[in-house]
């Protein structure tokens, strides 16, 4: 895709040096390569890479490049994220191809699974003798399985979504060329394989439904047949992100400890039902916040989702309204324990998440895509904070 990045802005590279005139910069997406486009071109005074302004200053920041991935990408002047890989140069180490790994897999996403089951397995627990080599190896069991699948689910998705990463998300292996089609494949189906053979093996019908259904829904969701690629529909794709999330999640993995692993009958305690109500409250905000910041890509290839449609400002403040009234039946729950420890850890985390949010969502300038995906990541860690409180609740 050719990108031509063009408004007022200068730059020029002449004798080993680099000319920026300081302002907005605006990325076009037309066809493969990515070009420079200068309306003037000027001589920067020395051979040190200094930025030359308008008013005759210097300054060696404005024009920034990502040093965490060796100078492959390229900065953008206004977000600092990468924003295209090169293809003529080569990985530097291992730690390189390491972190282009990292970043295939959704390191936020894997961090939710491991939390989410981890918090999940001890709602099963009923007495400290629970707590042995047993429960941990049916955890780590349960754990790697749905990494597996996890990280087939969102290496799909971006197989499926190159062309629209290349707006959206540049950064990611894919969409920046550092991964071919032939090596996301390759890494997708080898994850598939190894998630239902370790599923199978281990014996556990919860979990090898969790994984199934997981696959179904995360297959439906992203790939482009016909009366499938449900992420085009905005109310199909946020149910999709809901039952994996908050039906799954919570059911799937604690039928796993409590029958698997404890040989105990099905029960649904009165934690693990607050724990799928509250992560289905939680689901929907991330199912609405997540295409938030992806506003420019969707509507160039015809994704119709509530941002799109609603705006992204009203979509914004759904989410926040959604979460706070979570908070709120939340510290009514908490309150209800006949525990006091219970009672009080419960009640003062959910109040101190409630205002962090609140205050955190006041300050975010929805004009900026960057403070945008900023408060999408920081949704995420409040989404790892409930899980750590979720065993407190009894």
């Amino acid at each position: 895709m050719e990108s031509l990045l063009s408004s007022s802005s200068l730059l020029s590279a002449a004798g080993g040096g680099l000319c920026l005139r300081k302002q907005n910069l605006k990325l076009l997406s037309l066809s493969g390569n990515r070009v420079l486009r200068c309306n003037v071109v000027a001589k920067p005074k020395s051979r040190n890479n200094l930025v030359t302004r308008l008013d005759g200053q210097e300054s060696s920041s404005l024009f920034l490049l990502c040093s965490r991935h060796k100078s492959r990408f390229q900065a953008n002047a206004t977000t600092g994220q990468p924003e295209a890989f090169d293809p003529k140069s080569k990985p530097n180490s291992f730690r390189d191809s390491l972190d282009a790994f990292y970043r295939f897999s959704r390191p936020h996403t894997v961090i939710g699974t491991v939390l989410s089951i981890l918090s999940v397995s001890f709602l099963a627990v009923e007495k400290v003798s629970d707590i042995s080599p047993l429960l941990f190896t049916g955890i780590l069991e349960a754990v790697v399985a749905a990494l597996m699948m996890n990280i087939y689910i969102v290496g799909l998705n971006q197989l499926s979504d190159v062309e629209i990463d290349k707006v959206n998300k540049p950064y990611l292996p894919l969409a920046s060329g550092e991964y071919s089609v032939k090596i996301g494949i390759a890494i997708v189906a080898s994850f598939f394989i190894m998630s239902f053979w370790l599923g199978w093996i281990v014996g556990s019908w919860p979990l090898f439904w969790a994984l199934f259904v997981s696959f179904i829904l995360g297959t439906a969701y992203s790939i482009n047949l016909p009366l499938l690629r449900w992420k085009r529909f905005a109310l199909v794709a946020a149910m999709c992100i809901l039952a994996v999330r908050a039906i799954i999640v919570q059911i799937a993995f604690y039928l796993h400890i409590q029958t698997h692993v404890f040989g105990r009958p099905v029960m649904f305690t009165r934690p693990l039902i607050f724990a799928t109500a509250f992560m289905s409250f939680f689901s929907v905000v991330i199912a609405l916040f997540k295409d938030i910041p992806d506003i420019e890509g969707d509507k160039i290839f015809g994704i119709r989702s509530f941002s799109v449609t609603l705006g992204q400002k009203r979509v914004f403040w759904t989410c926040v309204s959604l979460l706070q009234m979570a908070y709120a039946v939340a510290i009514l729950v908490g309150a209800t324990s006949p525990f006091i420890w219970s009672k009080f850890i419960s009640v003062v985390g959910h109040v101190i998440l409630a205002t962090t949010l609140w205050t955190r969502a006041k300050s975010v300038d929805l004009s900026s895509k960057t403070e945008i995906t900023s408060c999408y990541m920081f949704i995420w860690k409040l989404f790892y904070a409930e899980y750590l409180l979720l065993p407190f609740l009894k």
